[in-house]
C-alpha cells in the first residue's frame, strides 16, 4: 500500500476507476493506527495526537486492487465553523457523487457507547444506500467476553443494517485478517466491474 496523493476538491480525486473504501469515524477513533495496521506500516497515514488534524481526502493505493480514502474525520476538530463546514461539503460531495466508492468502512470505538454523531452517520449512509462494514477499534482494551458482548450491542445498534461488524486491534492486529476479508468480500463486484471497464 501506497499513498497516493490528497484532494481538496473532487477534480484531484483518482481517475483510474479502482474500487475505493471510506474511512469514516469520529476524530478520535483511530483512523490512521488501523490505515497502517491494514497496511502493513507503521508510518503510511501520519498518527497525530491531536484528533482531527485530516483536512483533507487522503487516497491509499492498494496495488491494483483498490483505494483506502482517509476522510476527514468529524466530532472532534478545533477548527473555526466556516472550515468545517468545508471539510463536511467535501465529505458529502464524495459519498455522494464519486462512483468508484465501494465501501464505507465506518469506525467506532469498541469501548464506548455510539455518540449522536455516529448515528446520524449510521442515518445517512442508509438514507443513501452506501454499503459499510462496522471496524469496532482498539479492541485490545477490552477482554474476550467483553470484545463478543460490544460486537453484539454494535450489530443491534449502528451496525444494524451494516455488512459486517469487525472487532480490530491496529496495536496488536486483532481482527486485521478478518477485517481484510470483510472488504475484499465487499468490494470484489466493483473490481470485476473495473476490470472490464
Amino acid at each position: 500500500m501506497t499513498f497516493a496523493g490528497s484532494a481538496a476538491s473532487p477534480a484531484q480525486f483518482p481517475q483510474d476507476g479502482l474500487p475505493e473504501v471510506a474511512f469514516l469515524g469520529r476524530s478520535n477513533v483511530g483512523k490512521s493506527s488501523l490505515l497502517n495496521a491494514l497496511g502493513g506500516r507503521k508510518d503510511l497515514a501520519r498518527v497525530s495526537g491531536q484528533p482531527g488534524r485530516t483536512r483533507l481526502v487522503n487516497f491509499f493505493r492498494v496495488d491494483d486492487e483498490l483505494y483506502f480514502v482517509d476522510l476527514p474525520g468529524y466530532g472532534y476538530a478545533k477548527a473555526p465553523a466556516a472550515e468545517r463546514e468545508g471539510w463536511e461539503r467535501l465529505v458529502t460531495s464524495y459519498l455522494l457523487g464519486r462512483k468508484p466508492l465501494a465501501l464505507c468502512l465506518f469506525l467506532v470505538d469498541a469501548r464506548h457507547e455510539a455518540q449522536e454523531s455516529d448515528e446520524v452517520l449510521r442515518d445517512f449512509l442508509d438514507h443513501h444506500g452506501l454499503p459499510r462494514v462496522v471496524a469496532a477499534t482498539k479492541a485490545d482494551k477490552l477482554g474476550r467476553g467483553e470484545v463478543n458482548r460490544r460486537r453484539q450491542e454494535l450489530r443491534r445498534g449502528v451496525g444494524g443494517s451494516a455488512l459486517d461488524v469487525v472487532p480490530v486491534s491496529a496495536r496488536t492486529g486483532e481482527g486485521i485478517d478478518e477485517l481484510w476479508r470483510a472488504i475484499r468480500g465487499a468490494v470484489a463486484p466493483a473490481w470485476d466491474r473495473s476490470r472490464k471497464t
